[in-house]
């Protein structure tokens, strides 16, 4: 097996690219399919001697993550491998684009100045960028689902013609002609030469920690100091739990599946959603529910990032809900909220924010330049 992932990942990496390219319908099998099994065979041979262990943290109350440690162990090392490659746009063909580029920290780790992802060459994606929050408890990636792990999911961005543009094998060139970038994964791996399956596994390590549990909500609800809810925020949890939680369900605040939520359907992108994917009506305008975790930081809003104020969201889901045959069964009725009902519904969606985590310089962009 050794021998195996050694001597094929280059050619696996240049039918992977070339797939990817062609936007075949088989690039979801061979996403989520071949290259999950050819990560999970190779990891017990990448060496995490003489590393830091790190301890993931679970937050009281909250399930047990989907993300597999035991598959790729968090060290030091590997965190800090996996922070500087998602800050350095040496993963775009110009050089130009970054992960940051689309997810800041500050805004919950998404893009808050067009409605749509920005590529290299000034090229426009199709989709709002989504937040990176709490992605351990994940169990698919993308707005669609196109992605089932974490590992994967950064071979999308990369390769996308319309956002980073670039190729794996390129990648593992340049950083392999890096003596900086050489030395960190030999640091984090026990081995200085690069791959694109260990580059994927420290970003992950940095992605994986991204975790928010810490705002004003958390704190209410552990009953700890500063979590004090004013009777506005109490009649926004109160309304909150009426109307939004069987989508966004706490403490994550999203429940994972893929619904319709009554937007219409925009004609200069024909995104149907869910059903790119799966090939099928009943999936048809279905797009992952989102976390409203730094909701407040992070607009615009809805998957093309038509709204740019929670308040247009809250008159969407009161009187803009566009009928359909696949709209979730929880918008079937009307919503009536009076206008201070909406108002207290922000400011308790405002709750969520947690300012630890937007400025935690654990995420920031590493200070110490990497030296090509």
């Amino acid at each position: 097996m050794l021998s195996f992932c050694s001597s094929h990942k280059g050619k696996f990496f240049v039918f992977l690219s070339f797939i990817i390219s062609k936007n075949v319908f088989m690039y979801k099998f061979i996403i989520t399919f071949a290259f999950f099994l050819l990560i999970i065979s190779c990891i017990s041979f990448i060496s995490t001697k003489k590393t830091n262990k790190i301890t993931f943290k679970i937050p009281k109350g909250w399930e047990k993550p989907t993300y597999n440690f035991k598959k790729n162990p968090l060290t030091e090392e590997g965190f800090e491998l996996g922070r500087k490659l998602f800050y350095d746009p040496i993963l775009s063909a110009d050089s130009t684009i970054s992960c940051a580029s689309c997810h800041l920290q500050t805004t919950g780790f998404t893009h808050i100045d067009h409605e749509l992802s920005h590529g290299i060459y000034g090229k426009i994606g199709t989709r709002n960028s989504p937040v990176l929050i709490n992605l351990a408890w994940k169990k698919t990636f993308m707005l669609d689902g196109g992605v089932n792990h974490l590992e994967v999911q950064p071979l999308f961005p990369i390769t996308s013609e319309v956002e980073m543009g670039e190729t794996i094998q390129n990648v593992v060139k340049k950083l392999n002609r890096s003596p900086k970038y050489r030395a960190l994964f030999r640091k984090a791996f026990g081995d200085s030469a690069v791959t694109g399956q260990k580059m994927l596994l420290a970003l992950s390590q940095f992605l994986v920690q991204l975790t928010s549990y810490n705002a004003k909500y958390d704190k209410f609800i552990r009953k700890e100091k500063g979590g004090e809810f004013t009777n506005q925020e109490l009649n926004g949890l109160r309304l909150f739990r009426k109307y939004c939680v069987s989508c966004h369900k706490e403490p994550l605040f999203t429940s994972e599946n893929f619904e319709n939520n009554g937007l219409s359907l925009d004609t200069s992108l024909m995104d149907f959603g869910r059903m790119k994917i799966t090939q099928k009506a009943e999936d048809s305008l279905k797009f992952a529910v989102p976390t409203l975790r730094n909701i407040q930081f992070s607009k615009p809003y809805m998957h093309d990032g038509r709204f740019k104020k929670l308040l247009e969201v809250m008159n969407h889901y009161t009187n803009g809900v566009h009928k359909s045959k696949t709209l979730a069964k929880e918008l079937q009725q009307p919503i009536i909220l009076s206008q201070e009902e909406k108002i207290d519904l922000i400011a308790f969606l405002f709750t969520l924010s947690d300012k630890d985590f937007l400025f935690d310089k654990r995420f920031s962009f590493p200070m110490d330049k990497t030296e090509r």
